[in-house]
């Protein structure tokens, strides 16, 4: 397993992967929450800076406009495409996000759906596997696989979802920390029910929530609720050899010294399971 950085589109693309080959990464995940600059312009800039610091672009994380409120209360009614009001537009940036994929040659993309609908027998259940199937068809047009990014569903809604949208190039970006700051499942057994279509996964942790509106609180790998070394030992026995990218959600120092800090962890984890 490749361990990379989670790193953010902008014009100062080619600092950050210097940064990155300068602190021993060979690949990242880039993503995008503004629409407007996912164009030939930072494709090429992107190009440019990859092939100059030898940085391989295991996924694109493409975001989508409009409000989103990272709570239980508030979340449902704004997170990725399952609110109507904003459903059409997500659906035709998240397909735009998909040429920008192309144009930076990378296979994969991800994105947050938003709290999938539990009721499988609900209209608002189909219509979101309707409005899933029209991106994974488009990213599919473009030999891409489109990733599910965990968190706001139950890992069974998750696959169940999957297999309702029927097509063969949908799979999950697992993100342990997200399973558990949702309180949805815990990581190591979720992967039982979804493992077969993980294709890339976050490392980051974080605690349980601890009230019914607001999310459990992120920390820097091995201080959260994530059980690193048994997750790295049941990737193994599943057979996943993916890569491992490095999420921390802060800026700053304490973000570098935070993702230096998990690679040296998860370096040792790999080398002893």
């Amino acid at each position: 397993m490749e361990l990379g950085v989670f790193v953010t589109l902008s014009n100062e693309i080619d600092n950050e992967f210097s940064k990155l080959r300068a602190n021993g990464f060979s690949c990242c995940q880039l993503g995008c929450w503004n629409p407007e600059i996912m164009t030939d312009e930072y494709a090429e800039l992107v190009n440019n800076a990859s092939e100059k610091h030898g940085i391989k672009i295991t996924a694109f994380w493409c975001g989508w406009s409009g409000p989103g409120v990272w709570d239980f209360y508030e979340g449902p009614l704004t997170l990725g495409i399952v609110p109507t009001a904003y459903r059409w537009q997500r659906v035709q940036e998240l397909m735009n996000g998909s040429d920008f994929a192309k144009k930076i040659h990378t296979t994969d993309m991800i994105t947050h759906m938003g709290f999938l609908p539990e009721n499988p027998a609900s209209l608002e259940y189909s219509e979101v596997v309707a409005a899933i199937k029209l991106i994974a068809q488009h990213c599919k047009n473009n030999d891409q696989y489109l990733l599910f990014e965990t968190g706001q569903e139950t890992p069974v809604t998750l696959r169940r979802t999957i297999e309702d949208v029927g097509l063969d190039n949908l799979g999950i970006n697992l993100d342990p920390a997200n399973l558990i700051l949702y309180g949805k499942a815990n990581p190591i057994d979720a992967l039982d029910v979804f493992g077969q279509y993980v294709r890339n996964i976050h490392g980051k942790d974080g605690c349980y929530p601890t009230d019914g509106k607001h999310l459990g609180g992120e920390t820097p790998i091995g201080m959260g609720s994530v059980n690193y070394p048994a997750f790295i030992r049941k990737l193994k026995s599943i057979g996943y050899n993916g890569p491992i990218t490095i999420e921390r959600e802060i800026t700053g120092e304490q973000q570098t010294k935070d993702i230096l800090m998990a690679k040296e962890y998860l370096e040792k984890l790999l080398a002893e399971n």
